[in-house]
């Protein structure tokens, strides 16, 4: 089995389950070697590139990097949500990229900022799809999943249950009942958009004293993992095939957010110049690892993996 330390780009994929079996990505790895697998799905990923004190407080990191005030305050993620109720309950559809603008962001929370200040909490749109809880010190925090813990299933199973729980239910229920009212809704569905109901609390946390990661840089444009890369010194590059096809070995390339089919025809081809020039690491998000090796496209006898 192939040593995980050898020195290689690092690219980051959705899960393996995602590729058809014609995919050029399954291609590649039937010719590489197995390595021992790596964490699952998001957050556990990026903890896989970046270590972090106190691990990896989101809305500590992102604030930071956005707008340099995060200070030594306790921060939550707020961020404008879409939920759904059904026959069992209501389900978390879709957290951030709703296509706001700065100003509809404001104005959906903006009605909210009095809600949280009376709870001692303040609301600050950092971001149209990011916003962020300032609390104070010593406020006691639960914990919170992140959205891809929750997302398509039942908010409530979620939500931190039982008396220390029972304070952010209440104000998540208030939450809703105010965006429910607001007009900017009522436009968007006339749009075809759907409405910003809710909002999701998760990644709370303070920032960390120090984020050490062996990775170079990263091209990618997930703001979390920019944040962890610019807390631990490491380059930052925009996603666009150019950087792709020109990056050297100890970078992260970032791809595990987009869909199979988009990998496949929009990405692939800057992928396939970079690695025959040197070694790559494919990590997929569902765990499983290859490393594949400039000469390893001579391996023409292995079959595609399905």
């Amino acid at each position: 089995m192939s040593n995980a330390r050898t020195p290689a780009l690092e690219c980051w994929l959705p899960a393996l389950s995602r590729f058809d079996a014609a995919s050029p990505w399954r291609n590649c790895i039937a010719r590489a070697d197995r390595l021992p697998p790596g964490p699952v799905g998001y957050l556990d990923g990026l903890a896989g590139y970046f270590h972090a004190d106190g691990g990896l407080p989101a809305a500590a990191l992102t604030r930071d990097y956005l707008h340099g005030d995060a200070g030594d305050a306790l921060w939550l993620s707020a961020d404008p949500a879409w939920v759904q109720p059904d026959l069992t309950g209501v389900r978390l559809l879709a957290c951030g990229r709703l296509g706001l603008s700065m100003d509809e962001a404001q104005a959906l929370a903006a009605p909210l900022k009095p809600l949280f200040g009376d709870a001692g909490m303040l609301l600050e749109v950092s971001t149209p799809d990011r916003w962020h809880l300032r609390l104070l010190a010593a406020s006691p925090l639960p914990a919170f999943a992140a959205p891809e813990q929750a997302m398509g299933e039942d908010l409530f199973e979620h939500l931190p249950q039982g008396i220390e729980g029972r304070r952010w239910r209440i104000l998540l229920n208030e939450v809703q009942v105010l965006l429910h009212q607001h007009p900017l809704n009522a436009e968007r569905r006339e749009r075809g958009l759907p409405p910003i109901n809710s909002v999701w609390l998760w990644g709370g946390g303070k920032r960390p004293a120090y984020v050490r990661s062996e990775v170079a840089g990263v091209i990618g444009d997930d703001l979390l993992l920019r944040a962890l890369a610019s807390r631990a010194g490491a380059a930052v590059h925009a996603r666009d095939v150019d950087a792709i096809a020109a990056v050297q070995a100890g970078w992260l390339i970032d791809l595990q957010d987009l869909p199979a089919n988009e990998l496949d025809a929009s990405w692939w081809m800057a992928v396939q110049t970079a690695i025959a020039k040197q070694p790559m690491r494919l990590t997929f998000a569902s765990g499983e690892r290859w490393l594949y090796k400039p000469w390893h496209r001579l391996r023409f006898w292995r079959g595609t993996r399905r």
